[in-house]
């Protein structure tokens, strides 16, 4: 099948390499023209418009581009490019409202839009891309190929019990979720759920680091191979995911994580999936801790606990410090 794919970032371009090794034929653009020549097996276009005529009816362009005006502005351009029966379909990290927005502008106008909640970060050309879908059947109809190829499919992994007669492509790793919106807004709360097993883990080594610390009595102090906890944590442990995999991946290269500042960055989605909580008056404190931990994690030390720290010494003449100062005094 021939498919357009606007942006060739690191996603961007797997899913063009996933979709030519699976026999699809993707035309692709970016700004940066070398980018697009790079993707082997795909076709490069100058230019939105030379993308969209190399295609034919009833097209369909793939935009893979940050949330915000550079997707705003592409599916804008592309709604004036495109002919009633074509389909945009984003597959970003897009806030929902603004699908639920533009499927509605481009229905007017005869265009169908699918938002596609994209999940398998840089691993997806090997591993496929685990997909949350929303917009019209017809047009999810028409691109099963494509999100087929895409997907990462049944594998080893076992059939869960109770299962028959259910749609089968979910089992394959992608999911017609609802009308427009639906699969970002899935997508939305995957990685807020992301957000709170990362910061368990954190946590959690951060704890078996800290249990060599001079502080702790001799006999409770021990010095645990974080980078072994993560192996053997990954074979048969409840606690067991691809986020452990990644940890033992990352340990195992550095056990210091040397080359890490630890200032996290968040990506919006954590934060729209606290907003969804508020709406919904549904408690989500482990979400929502996550994400107050990855702003903390960028102020080496914020006012807040300056003045917590400031408060103490008025009413208590707390010095700073004095516990850590206290236990290195200890013989």
């Amino acid at each position: 099948m021939k498919i357009g794919i606007v942006g060739m970032g690191r996603m961007g371009a797997n899913i063009a390499r996933r979709l030519a090794a699976k026999g699809h034929r993707p035309v692709v653009f970016d700004r940066n023209e070398r980018a697009a020549a790079e993707v082997r097996d795909a076709t490069p276009a100058k230019s939105l418009a030379d993308l969209v005529s190399m295609l034919d009816p009833p097209r369909a362009v793939w935009v893979m581009l940050p949330d915000g005006p550079p997707t705003e502005t592409t599916v804008a351009d592309l709604a004036n490019l495109l002919s009633k029966g074509d389909v945009v379909v984003d597959g970003g990290n897009t806030h929902f409202k603004d699908d639920v927005r533009r499927a509605g502008t481009l229905a007017a106008k005869g265009i169908d839009y699918v938002d596609v909640g994209t999940s398998g970060g840089i691993w997806g050309l090997e591993r496929g891309f685990c997909l949350m879908i929303g917009g019209p059947q017809a047009a999810v109809r028409r691109l099963d190929p494509i999100f087929a190829a895409l997907a990462p499919g049944a594998g080893a992994i076992a059939a869960t019990p109770g299962r028959d007669g259910r749609d089968p492509r979910v089992a394959n790793g992608y999911m017609h979720v609802g009308p427009a919106g639906a699969g970002h807004f899935v997508k939305m709360v995957h990685n807020g759920i992301e957000y709170g097993l990362m910061q368990a883990y954190a946590e959690g080594f951060d704890i078996m680091r800290g249990r060599s610390l001079p502080t702790l009595p001799q006999a409770e102090r021990y010095d645990i191979d974080l980078a072994d906890v993560a192996e053997v944590w990954r074979r048969g442990s409840v606690v067991a995911s691809w986020l452990l995999d990644l940890t033992a991946i990352a340990l195992a290269k550095s056990p210091s994580l040397g080359a890490f500042t630890g200032a996290v960055d968040d990506s919006g989605e954590g934060r729209w999936t606290v907003e969804a909580a508020v709406d919904e008056a549904v408690a989500a404190p482990v979400i929502t801790s996550a994400l107050y931990a990855r702003f903390r994690s960028r102020i080496e030390h914020s006012f807040g606990e300056k003045l917590l720290s400031a408060m103490r010494s008025e009413f208590g003449g707390h010095v700073e410090g004095a516990l850590e100062a206290a236990a290195k005094a200890k013989p």
